[in-house]
């Protein structure tokens, strides 16, 4: 499945042959099409177009180059449109300063008009940026700042997460400029424009990954290799999500899944997932065995969505074994089996041990991933007990200072940085392997950290990112 959150479908190179655009798109396993208008009479056509077509949606907005001859009469009939059933965002807004069709001060007027627009019917917004990225993300955020409640019922209680805000579509910006959005509650899109030679949002990408981005293809523009040069079209959105796979060292059914349920959450469309208990990423097969956990990390959002690349880990109950183990079926079909949800799986060793010693017996590889108090919620060393039924733990170290790692984890630092410190020492001498790692925030010594557990612990390390 997958979704084009961006594509001009009202277009004149659509007109003869619209029925068979979207024919081919579905069938290529596009299940929802976004369509932004540029102003007041594309807006329109796209809402048309949502009312023909069931999978369809519309964005109502002025474009910064359609801004010339706009005014407060414009932006009221852009409001009057957004109140359409199947409009899902204001847009395609933001500003364009590469080409001199409106002054800079009234494009950001019009900008900032709009975003009230979006704030006034709780509705995200689709931003155009061109040399202007750093005005339009000032801009942005300076409307949150101002307008608290935006979006608020849209996020979940306790998530982590802001709110989804919008998208900075056809992403062109650096990974730092893209955290920063993220931190803000927006995606980013990428189109076509990743599968070409030298394209700048590789690198980008490979420092994100694809877990707060969407696809488009921005049809009729961009269209992606090895069809440059033809009309660019919906169907071609898994050749993009191929490619985002590609760079990000992933498989295109975990990309497809990511950035589908993003844009489901981001403009309220479609049902999402059921709560799962096993999930598979890449080729691992991961175990939602609680969603009880003993800390309460700042990073975490077991509190919230609880979601990890599409994949809904709110479980209402826990799993038996016996599920688990009928869930897995063959664990030869993955290279590991990973105890991993949003709870601390060691507060069910003994599922923990009869699972993984099932795994064992029948050809498979198992990884426990831990914070590491696991002795300490069962009253006893547990690492003997985890020989011969794990291959691997890992460890979430998240600071050498016992001090940070309680505010982090919003526990008792010093007890519990001592505890999880021991159980690394004694996993060390039951497990073969041993990882500990630390999430990659700005207040937390990463290379600090490193230098601890490569050599106080001697177990391998790594870093895990935050957005």
């Amino acid at each position: 499945m997958f979704v084009d959150s961006h594509a001009h479908l009202f277009y004149p190179d659509y007109k003869d042959d619209i029925e068979d655009v979207v024919r081919r798109a579905v069938d290529a396993g596009v299940t929802y099409f976004v369509v932004p208008g540029t102003n007041v009479e594309t807006s329109k056509q796209a809402i048309a177009l949502s009312e023909r077509y069931e999978a369809v949606y519309a964005c109502v907005g002025i474009h910064p180059m359609d801004m010339a001859e706009a005014d407060d009469n414009t932006l009221n009939e852009i409001e009057r449109l957004s109140e359409h059933k199947k409009v899902v965002a204001i847009g395609e807004i933001g500003l364009d300063y590469y080409y001199d069709t409106t002054p800079k001060e009234k494009q950001q007027r019009m900008f900032r008009s709009q975003i009230e627009i979006a704030v006034r019917r709780n509705l995200p917004i689709v931003v155009h940026t061109r040399d202007s990225m750093d005005d339009a993300l000032a801009a942005a955020d300076d409307m949150i700042q101002k307008n608290e409640f935006w979006r608020s019922q849209q996020a979940t209680p306790n998530s982590r997460f802001p709110a989804a805000k919008g998208v900075f579509h056809c992403y062109s910006g650096d990974a730092q400029t893209a955290r920063r959005l993220f931190a803000l509650g927006f995606l980013v899109s990428y189109p076509g424009i990743v599968t070409f030679k030298k394209s700048p949002s590789v690198e980008t990408l490979k420092a994100i990954g694809y877990d707060h981005i969407m696809l488009e293809t921005d049809s009729p523009y961009l269209t992606p290799a090895p069809n440059r040069g033809k009309r660019n079209e919906p169907m071609y959105i898994p050749e993009i999500g191929k490619k985002v796979a590609e760079i990000c060292s992933a498989r295109i059914e975990d990309v497809a899944r990511t950035t589908t349920y993003n844009a489901k959450r981001l403009f309220n469309i479609g049902l999402l997932g059921d709560p799962v208990f096993t999930y598979s990423l890449g080729r691992s097969l991961y175990i939602n065995l609680t969603i009880r956990c003993d800390a309460d990390c700042v990073f975490c959002d077991r509190k919230g969505e609880a979601v990890v690349k599409g994949h809904n880990l709110k479980i209402t109950r826990e799993p038996t074994a016996k599920e688990v183990i009928g869930e897995i079926n063959d664990p030869r079909k993955y290279d590991e089996i990973v105890f991993c949800g949003y709870g601390e799986p060691t507060i069910r060793l003994d599922a923990v041990k009869e699972i993984g010693a099932w795994v064992k017996a029948n050809g498979g590889r198992v990884r426990l991933n831990t914070d590491g108090h696991g002795s300490l919620i069962n009253k006893r060393n547990i690492a003997p007990e985890l020989a011969g039924v794990v291959d691997t733990v890992s460890i979430s170290l998240n600071s050498v200072d016992p001090k940070q790692y309680g505010e982090l984890m919003r526990i008792n630092g010093e007890k519990n940085h001592a505890a999880m410190v021991e159980f690394a020492r004694e996993a060390k001498k039951y497990v073969p392997d041993v990882v500990m790692s630390v999430v990659g925030m700005d207040e937390v010594d990463v290379e600090g950290a490193k230098k601890y557990v490569e050599e106080d612990l001697g177990v391998k390390y790594c870093v895990r990112p935050y957005f």
